[in-house]
């Protein structure tokens, strides 16, 4: 007999109200929330959200379960690992205990596995977590995988288990935009009881943007200062505080490599993103460059407008929301800019980065 799932290995800290909404993450979170409101629902399952390190995933989905569980005690809820599922799998097969293991799995109500690509090249791992998925899937039971790919990119997975990935709803998350960053250290800072000025907290939002752990960092770094020193840290205290951080999280791109990096991402020219076309690809390929300009930049938008032709910064604006909301509501779209952000990335003048 196998006794009900008490230790859930979710972390109460984890909630949808500690978690900041943004345009990065808002499809995302909606997902989450209502799987969280109806976890025994048909829809979306599985669930998978995916994006890279530090973007809150780990939050979001056990979110879902710690919600899910407010709502129904009764509900057998589980968190676990790619790399923990392995670890456990591997002991059950020394131990002679791979029916315990199976039959543990196949019990759960709702299944949370987080960084599900590290199953990648583990066939007999892969094989177990096939029939359990089938045997949740097909009684109803709700599928939370995580991963730092869209499931699409996930090399090493069997294909008829990587099939079965893409069966429900993918959600990316993005690294957050300014506002957002703002937002999250506001939201920490108040948490960790420091108080800091807006315009100390505006300083490093602007100038650490790859990640929200990196923004912790931060604001870590800076709390202990002020505490240490009882003493209240403004924009040069912070500056000499958080250099080494500021150093390695800056994104050393300039506007005229975003424009070459883009244009060949599309396979047009350059030159496209300055005229006055309306070609569909050029216009889309303008708007993306706009607004990775405005999210890796220091650029104002006035700045950015001028150099894509002249425009003014309310067209930036225009670009910006565009992309975000065809971000929301296209999942194809998503992942097309997932795949060129990670290129943007990596770029270096004269490589090739074109789609494909």
């Amino acid at each position: 007999n196998i006794a009900p799932i008490k230790n859930t290995s979710l972390k109460p800290e984890y909630t949808f109200d500690s978690f900041i909404e943004g345009h990065s993450n808002r499809f995302a979170r909606g997902g989450a929330v209502a799987i969280a409101e109806d976890p025994k629902g048909t829809g979306y399952n599985p669930f998978t959200i995916y994006g890279d390190t530090g973007l809150g995933k780990t939050h979001l989905v056990q979110a879902i379960g710690n919600y899910a569980l407010q709502k129904n005690s009764n509900l057998r809820v589980h968190y676990v690992s790619g790399e923990q599922f392995t670890s456990q799998f591997i002991h059950s097969i020394q131990e002679n205990r791979v029916h315990c293991f199976s039959n543990f799995y196949r019990q759960i109500d709702l299944l949370i596995v987080d960084d599900v690509q590290f199953l990648s090249g583990k066939e007999k791992t892969q094989e177990e977590f096939f029939h359990i998925f089938n045997e949740l899937h097909q009684t109803g039971k709700k599928i939370i995988l995580c991963a730092d790919r869209p499931p699409s990119a996930i090399t090493g997975i069997q294909e008829r288990l990587l099939s079965r990935f893409q069966w429900g709803l993918s959600a990316d998350i993005q690294p957050p935009e300014l506002e957002t960053r703002i937002a999250i250290l506001q939201h920490k800072a108040v948490k960790m009881g420091v108080s800091l000025r807006l315009e100390v907290l505006e300083f490093v939002a602007e100038r650490i943007r790859a990640n929200i752990r990196q923004l912790e960092g931060a604001l870590h770094k800076l709390s202990a200062y002020a505490r240490h020193h009882s003493q209240d840290v403004d924009i040069n205290t912070a500056k000499g505080i958080l250099q080494d951080l500021m150093e390695d999280s800056q994104v050393r791109l300039e506007i005229e490599d975003i424009q070459r990096c883009v244009a060949q991402f599309y396979g047009i020219e350059p030159e496209l993103l300055s005229a006055k076309t309306r070609k569909r690809e050029a216009v889309t390929a303008r708007h993306l460059a706009m607004y990775f300009s405005k999210q890796l930049t220091s650029h104002s938008l006035k700045s950015i407008g001028n150099r894509f032709g002249g425009r003014d910064h309310s067209t930036v604006i225009h670009a910006c929301k565009t992309i975000e909301n065809r971000m929301e509501m296209e999942i194809a779209f998503r992942d097309e800019i997932t795949i060129a952000r990670e290129r943007l990335e990596r770029y270096t003048p004269g490589r090739s980065v074109r789609q494909g």
